[in-house]
């Protein structure tokens, strides 16, 4: 069972987060109202999936976001914010965050993205992801840091950075889902990311991929 920490300065948004989660069989262990509560409750809990809200008194959540990933590499972290194209939001994707939800999110979306963020797969709108990348990240001029990578891991680099599933990947390179999985796989590794969504934004600073390209 996925194991739930919700840290929100609201009292009704963790509690409506909370009803929803629970009614769904995933397990809510604990709410935190700002950052600090929030890097102390992931410590003493260990959540597999924090949902993070960005704004907060205190700490933001922000530099919440990159104390729990320095405590705990496997936590997941989803953000919650009232802006779809939010500079925090990319912030915290770019300190690790695995993704973000809007405040306004149906109960069956919330709990889609909560049992689906594990996976590492592409986690909710991969266009929105991109949207916020394009918008912030950083340009730089040629890629770097991506000699470790094959040709090929490159060039399935770039599509997950525009955005590609994995069985769009297989479809646009003439490969098998399976082999997909392993470039994609290899890629983490080598480049040591959590998920997709990091996987974007590495795409985008390194300069694999520029806004404005077509998938």
């Amino acid at each position: 069972m996925t194991r739930v920490l919700i840290a929100d300065d609201q009292t009704l948004v963790r509690g409506g987060f909370r009803m929803i989660l629970s009614r769904s069989g995933i397990e809510v262990v604990g709410e935190a109202a700002d950052g600090l509560e929030a890097v102390a409750a992931a410590r003493r809990l260990r959540p597999d999936v924090v949902l993070m809200d960005i704004r907060m008194p205190g700490m933001d959540g922000l530099e919440a976001t990159r104390r729990v990933l320095a405590d705990d590499p496997t936590c997941r972290v989803l953000i919650l914010t009232t802006f779809d194209l939010d500079r925090y939001v990319y912030s915290a994707l770019a300190a690790g965050a695995s993704g973000f939800l809007l405040k306004d999110v149906t109960p069956e979306h919330l709990v889609a993205s909560v049992k689906l963020i594990e996976t590492g797969d592409a986690l909710l709108a991969p266009s929105i992801t991109r949207r916020l990348v394009e918008r912030f990240a950083r340009p730089a001029p040629a890629p770097q840091g991506l000699d470790v990578l094959t040709p090929r891991e490159k060039e399935v680099l770039r599509l997950v950075g525009g955005g590609l599933s994995n069985t769009e990947l297989a479809a646009h390179l003439h490969l098998s889902e399976a082999t997909v999985k392993t470039h994609v796989t290899r890629i983490f590794a080598k480049l040591g990311l959590r998920d997709r969504a990091q996987a974007v934004v590495v795409a985008y600073e390194s300069g694999l991929v520029t806004p404005g390209t077509p998938d």
